[in-house]
């Protein structure tokens, strides 16, 4: 099964959309990146997915899980 993502990317016509991975429309539409990330985060959690954010270029800037992650940090299980 394919893990579900979601996305903050730029709009060609303006602000930022957050999407789910493979969607064609956006879930939202904001005018703001940090709008973006704060609605987005939310969609995430509630969903349990992989939440990524990309740049006005496209890259990925940051990704953060929000599911069960099969790679949890080392540091987390030596407590």
């Amino acid at each position: 099964m394919a893990k579900v993502t979601h996305h903050v990317v730029p709009n060609d016509k303006g602000g930022w959309d957050v999407k789910r991975g493979g969607a064609q429309r956006a879930s939202v539409h904001t005018e703001t990146k940090a709008e973006a990330i704060k609605v987005g985060r939310v969609i995430s959690q509630r969903a349990g997915s992989e939440f990524v954010i990309h740049g006005t270029n496209g890259k990925i800037q940051r990704s953060d899980s929000h599911g069960n992650d099969p790679c949890p940090p080392k540091d987390q299980n030596e407590r």
